[in-house]
């Protein structure tokens, strides 16, 4: 009996084994047999993507080429998500976790299937419709006569303009072209901005200058190029307007019988002008390739008669192109003051309606603030509002978004917008779109933007390219042709963050939506979407839940304008596409169990926890992140967490990892600990049901962190052994070296693409900081280097990294390691609480680095009482910042010394000495006295400053009174009544945005 059972159990195990081998057997058969749909959809995506660049560039798009095209770009977005789930789940695995894993292989297999056949149904729709035709991608009469309309409408508004804000930049475009030198080469002058700016008017004004052109230009001519010209017509027109009408029909009849080529109207244009003084205006010129063709075409190399060629572009990169640096224009935005004059004349009103009407005053004010001061703008806008009543102002200022797709007065606005766009070339037209994620006014960080490009796989970088530096030509192309305005440049001159014109964000959203390819969910959005969006922006008050389609949703982004209720869910499988997921801005309660199920996202390239408001309370990683194989970017600066998992090691793709701590604490008492957690308020908060949920966490993350960390309040993290594995990584901040292993802090040596290391060394061993010295010497790709805390084994460094450029360093020295003064790529040094004595070794180390620009003297840097720059010290120092030197007396500038310095800064300081020598500095632009800046005899300094050639301005923070003015009161206070160079201006404490000394080892992005 037993024996029967036993042979019947074997029997029906055996079944049932070799069923469920038959069935892993066909699953198997079906996921092997989907390589060949892989290639033949990889195929189709690549024909699809020449497809898209194609149909971009053609003008003249019909509407069943654009229905289809969006059809087309949808399906090669399914098919892009396709191919990182067949990557991430099947490709990337063992065989063993590939037939552990066949659920999710068999839904990827089904989905290609399913993929291919949607493929060949759209290719059928074509053949059906006939859709694509081949026919020449140039720009349409149509579009060519709406160019020539707009540009008409700008020009018609020349005398409004030339009132409000045009005749300065005339005189200084006059005075750039030396119309008075009459022997030379022609010289360019270019004339850049945004379009709708005014530089056709501009130009304009100044070739109708009859006192200072028409006498010194006998030959005058001016060419619109536009985007789209004809050769032959071009020339036609520069032979007309320089040399008359009757040379052109002279040449016209000599040529009769036979065609007419370029060569030969070129030919003659070029022999008559070669001896002649000639002005000709170029006006709208668009590439690169136009400028060169009539460049080495037209004008003659022989002419030596002082003419003249004037640009005008929208792009500063072809602008650099055609002339030199110093003759470019950079038109700028009205003045507030005279955009608003300019929108009350053209709207009929006065500024006596301002000062009756509050109400009126507020709806002016955001009006102009929406033109952006663009000329343009407010001519158009105010056109509209002439024929309004003032109580309808306010709705079109509500309206205008919307009705830039609608109303036909508005049209040559946004085609200001959408001729640039449309001559975009195809990389950069989804990076543009892009921008319409952020909120309006909002300031974006170049790093964050390039980071977000590089997830979501908007950059094609190609073999041996590093992709952040295409990235970042991007960004610079995008400012170059003026889409983007640079709202933060540093003292290199690179943008560093920037802004996006309100009307050209307006433009750019309508584009967005019209392609599927951002959501923006506002407080008054709510209900179902029927359209499959990419990215979703939330902004406002509150995240509102959107019925959509989340699984093809790429990015994530949260604003809000204040604290918000507790988040919804973050961390949905629903959400599975997800690459970026950013929530830097957000201002609501993001938990540890918000975060819990990270792992989930398996294709995230970009997460930003970063929380400078201190929403977050998340103190600890989940183990789950080392499932983000492909993660590139890590941010969870300001949050409660002191120490990272060792999974993070396994994060091979990682490039940036900014895991700054929040160090204060609210309810711990660091010195305290044990009557902090038994005597105050913190168990009775933790085990009391009534108390406020939103307060519990934040207690509960803040003694995670004061017990995890050791009581500790510094602002860096302990990182795991292992951390040596990523080979990848580029940025690293900040690492806590006194909780940091021995093996860990060795590891950091071998990150040799690390570029930017931040690192706090309070409390560290000795020996902990002589393996740290040891790591650092071997990161030659190094550019910045941040050290808080302990500094003397910086002393013994013998190699520093060689290509370093900023060095951060806050702790006591005493002097200045020698090896500073070999650092010849040395741009930033910033020094704090450094206790130097020696002002001979600061000049003697610091005066011969050929590239320093930027010198931040914080607080105890320097103790002695007199600072001297000695001749031919800092060749190449532009700013100067002084703060908190309590013994600090006197600073001086020797002759010869600081030959490029532009700006001095100090405050909490009091120079009971003065500053002598401000005389010998030839570059500079601006003395600024911040808070509780003294400088003894100030009325002396206020007369050097007045009488310097350079026409410097003297900034003060505090009131005149405050100041020792010395024995000459009443001069002082009578050049103050005659010149504003001296008065008060907090705004200007700080001067430009990197001359603010900053006092925390957190670096800038």
């Amino acid at each position: 009996m037993t024996e029967t059972v036993v042979s019947m159990a074997r029997s029906m195990l055996g079944g049932a084994i070799s069923k469920a081998a038959s069935a892993a057997a066909a699953e198997l058969s079906l996921v092997m047999g989907v390589q060949k749909d892989i290639w033949f959809i990889k195929d189709e995506l690549k024909t699809m993507q020449a497809f898209l660049a194609a149909a971009e560039a053609t003008k003249n798009r019909d509407m069943l080429l654009k229905v289809w095209a969006e059809q087309v770009r949808d399906l090669s977005y399914n098919i892009e998500d396709c191919l990182d789930e067949f990557m991430v789940h099947v490709r990337s695995q063992s065989l063993t976790k590939r037939l552990m894993k066949l659920k999710d292989r068999r839904r990827i297999a089904i989905q290609i299937r399913n993929l291919k056949s949607r493929v060949e149904e759209v290719s059928s729709r074509n053949a059906r419709y006939n859709l694509i035709k081949t026919e020449a991608s140039t720009t349409s009469d149509k579009e060519v006569s709406y160019i020539e309309d707009v540009r008409n409408h700008s020009a018609s508004n020349t005398d409004e303009a030339e009132l409000v804000g045009f005749t300065k930049p005339r005189e200084e475009l006059i005075k750039l072209m030396d119309v008075n030198t009459r022997d030379g080469d022609a010289k360019v002058i270019c004339v850049v901005g945004m379009g709708g700016l005014g530089k056709t008017t501009l130009a304009r004004k100044t070739y109708e200058s009859k006192e200072d052109i028409v006498k010194n230009f006998p030959c005058c001519a001016w060419i619109t190029v536009s985007q789209s010209f004809y050769k032959i017509e071009m020339l036609k027109d520069m032979i007309r307007q320089l040399l008359g009408g009757d040379s052109l029909k002279n040449l016209l009849k000599e040529l009769e019988g036979k065609v007419v080529q370029v060569k030969d109207l070129a030919e003659y244009l070029n022999q008559e002008i070669k001896d002649k003084r000639y002005l000709i205006i170029l006006d709208d010129l668009w590439t690169i390739d136009a400028w060169r063709w009539i460049k080495d075409i037209v004008f003659p190399n022989s002419n030596k008669k002082g003419s003249r060629i004037i640009v005008t572009t929208r792009d500063v990169g072809l602008a650099k192109e055609c002339t030199l640096e110093s003759l470019i224009y950079h038109l700028k935005t009205l003045e507030i003051v005279e955009a608003t004059n300019l929108l009350l004349k053209k709207s009929r009103k006065t500024n006596e309606d301002m000062t009756t009407d509050a109400n009126f005053k507020s709806i002016v004010e955001k009006l102009v603030k929406k033109c952006g001061c663009l000329p343009l703008a407010i001519l158009t806008i105010g056109g509209i509002l002439a024929t309004k009543k003032i109580v309808e102002w306010e709705h079109v200022y509500n309206q205008l978004p919307s009705e830039l797709e609608s109303n036909p007065s508005l049209e040559a606005m946004k085609m200001m917008v959408t001729l640039s766009y449309n001559h975009f070339p195809s990389h950069l037209k989804p990076c543009f779109l892009y921008l319409s994620i952020f909120p309006e006014d909002f300031e974006i960080q170049m790093r964050r933007l390039v980071e977000r490009w590089i997830a979501e796989g908007l950059i094609r970088g190609g073999t041996g390219v590093n992709i952040e530096d295409v990235a970042k030509g991007y960004f610079n192309e995008l400012i170059n042709r003026s889409m983007l305005q640079a709202s933060r440049v540093n003292i290199e001159g690179v943008v560093k963050s920037c802004r996006v014109h309100d009307i050209v964000r307006d433009v750019m959203i309508s584009v967005s939506r019209d392609e599927n390819f951002v959501h923006v969910a506002g407080n008054n959005v709510t209900g179902a979407t029927e359209e499959t969006f990419r990215h979703v922006a939330y902004h406002g008050s509150m995240c509102q839940k959107i019925d959509m389609d989340w699984s093809h949703v790429r990015s994530i982004t949260v604003f809000g304008e204040r604290p918000l209720r507790p988040s919804p869910s973050i961390c949905s499988p629903d959400m599975r596409m997800v690459r970026a997921l950013d929530l830097e801005n957000a201002q609501f309660q993001v938990t540890q169990k918000d975060i819990s199920n990270i792992g989930l996202f398996r294709h995230l390239k970009y997460l930003n926890f970063s929380d400078p408001r201190e929403y977050s309370h998340i103190y600890k990683l989940p183990r789950s992140i080392g499932k983000l194989q492909g993660l590139r970017t890590l941010n969870i600066r300001d949050s409660y967490i002191t120490e990272l998992p060792t999974e993070i090691c396994k994060l091979k793709s990682l490039h940036s990892l900014r895991c700054t701590r929040n160090s204060f604490y609210e309810y711990f008492d660091l010195d305290q600990p044990v009557k902090c957690l038994l005597v105050t308020s913190l168990v009775p908060i933790l085990f009391t049901p009534l108390v406020n949920p939103s307060e519990r966490a934040e207690v509960v993350a803040e003694l995670h962190m004061a017990w995890s960390s050791r009581w500790s309040g510094s602002i860096g993290v302990r990182v795991p052994e292992g951390i040596g594995n990523l080979k990848e990584l580029q940025i690293l901040e900040v690492v806590d070296i006194r909780r940091t292993s021995c093996k860990a802090i060795k590891e950091l040596g071998e990150l040799v693409q690390l570029r930017k290391l931040s690192v706090v060394t309070k409390g560290a061993t000795k020996q902990k900081c002589r393996i740290l010295c040891d790591a650092v010497q071997k990161l030659t790709c190094l550019r910045s280097l941040d050290v808080h805390g302990s500094l003397e084994w910086l002393h013994v460094v013998s190699s520093p990294p060689p290509l370093l450029r900023s060095l951060k360093l806050d702790g006591r020295l005493g002097e200045i390691p020698g090896w500073v003064g070999d650092l010849m790529h040395l741009v930033k040094l910033y020094l704090r609480h450094s206790e130097i004595k020696e002002e001979g070794k600061i000049m003697e180390i610091l005066g011969p680095l050929p590239n320093l620009m930027h010198l931040p003297l914080g607080r105890g840097s320097y103790i002695g009482e007199k600072l001297a720059f000695k001749t031919g010290a800092f060749p190449n120092l532009k700013n100067l910042d002084i703060c908190f030197l309590e013994q600090l007396r006197e600073l001086k500038f020797e002759d010869g010394t600081s030959p490029q310095l532009v700006m001095i800064h100090i405050s909490l300081c009091e120079l009971a000495s003065g500053i002598i020598g401000v005389n010998q500095l030839p570059k500079l632009k601006q003395i600024s006295l911040g808070p509780y800046g003294q400088v003894a005899k100030l009325a002396m300094l206020q007369s050097e400053v007045d009488a310097h050639p350079n026409s410097p301005v003297l900034r003060l923070f505090n009131e005149r009174s405050r100041h020792d003015l010395g024995d000459v009161v009443a001069q002082v206070e009578e050049a103050t009544e005659e010149s504003s160079s001296l008065h008060p201006e907090p705004a200007a404490a700080g001067g430009s945005s990197e001359s603010v000394v900053t006092t925390n080892v957190r670096s800038d992005n």
